[in-house]
């Protein structure tokens, strides 16, 4: 999430027309100082709460039900991660590449190195309906440029790029209860996309789902609901918002730190909003102003999530590719 410029005072015309829009507030949780974090991740079958600080290289767990909080540190930056049909394992969306994870041990099994050669890094990623990783990558340059690309990593663990247009910044990477509709965005341009998502494993009639109109934000990291409902972090925006499924907002929940990045739904009604936040590109002055920014925020609300589908290749599959 580089590259953003935080305006960090919304217009009282701005600010007039979305108090009404407002109907919940986040309080802070966790106080993890996360540099960025990221990944908001509910596990149903183990009643955790995982994320990401990014570029602290850490994935972390919190269990609500002692309030502890552990992390694991990670031999390069850890931008996205899915939980796996085996529960020993963690699949790792790192920098450069993609790897399994076993937690008991630490030890981390190579699957595919991303976009060698290029400067980007993998960035957002969640798992499809049938168990596949989904991931985006972006520019790590100065000004970030559209040369990243989509992939979906399969159960073979076999690696494909998907026809989507290159984004410079992905993220809000989701999908609809069915299954059948894709969400993603290219940050920068404000815009929150849609494509159909067909059984045989194609991407088509990608289009406009919801823009921006707040002069302040961008689109970070999504979930959907039972519903339908995409609930989206805006970066820079101090807000998670929640579009239908025709792409209209329908509620707000106001967070009190300037960078909320992405958003899980979980607890064990699967109704409690987890949200991540970052500390990077806040100057010493904002960070004053907003001590609790990289932590986690959470919030209650009426609406009931989706158990965040598992990714189903396991490092057996990759015995057998390299055996093949």
């Amino acid at each position: 999430m580089s590259d953003r410029t935080l305006n960090a005072t919304k217009s009282a015309t701005e600010s007039a027309a979305n108090d009404a829009a407002v109907n919940v507030q986040a309080s802070p949780l966790i106080d993890s100082q996360c540099a960025l974090g990221e990944g908001a991740t509910w596990d149903a079958r183990g009643g955790f709460f995982y994320w990401t600080d990014i570029e602290g290289a850490r994935l972390w767990r919190y269990d609500p039900r002692d309030g502890r909080s552990t992390f694991w540190n990670m031999p390069e930056r850890l931008s996205t991660f899915a939980l796996c049909a085996d529960p020993h394992y963690m699949l790792l969306g790192l920098a450069s590449r993609l790897a399994f994870f076993d937690l008991a041990t630490g030890q981390i099994e190579h699957i595919a190195d991303v976009e060698a050669g290029m400067n980007t890094r993998v960035n957002d990623g969640r798992c499809d309906r049938q168990g596949r990783f989904v991931f985006g990558t972006k520019d790590e340059a100065s000004p970030v440029q559209p040369i990243g690309g989509f992939y979906r990593l399969n159960h073979d663990l076999s690696l494909e790029r998907l026809a989507l247009p290159s984004p410079a910044i992905s993220n809000s990477i989701a999908f609809s209860p069915d299954g059948a509709t894709m969400y993603f965005c290219d940050s920068p341009t404000r815009e929150i996309r849609a494509c159909d998502y067909h059984a045989d494993d194609r991407v088509s009639n990608e289009r406009l789902f919801a823009k921006l109109t707040d002069e302040t934000g961008e689109p970070d990291g999504s979930t959907v609901d039972s519903e339908g409902g995409l609930w989206n972090a805006q970066w820079g925006g101090r807000r998670v918002v929640r579009y239908d499924a025709s792409g209209v907002e329908t509620e707000r929940i106001d967070v009190p730190t300037a960078q909320p990045s992405c958003v899980a739904l979980g607890g064990a009604q699967l109704g409690t909003l987890y949200v991540t936040s970052a500390r990077v590109g806040l100057e010493e002055q904002a960070l004053a102003a907003d001590p609790r920014a990289g932590g986690v925020y959470v919030a209650t609300q009426g609406r009931r999530g989706l158990p965040e589908p598992l990714f189903n290749g396991s490092p057996s599959a990759l015995a057998a590719r390299r055996g093949a």
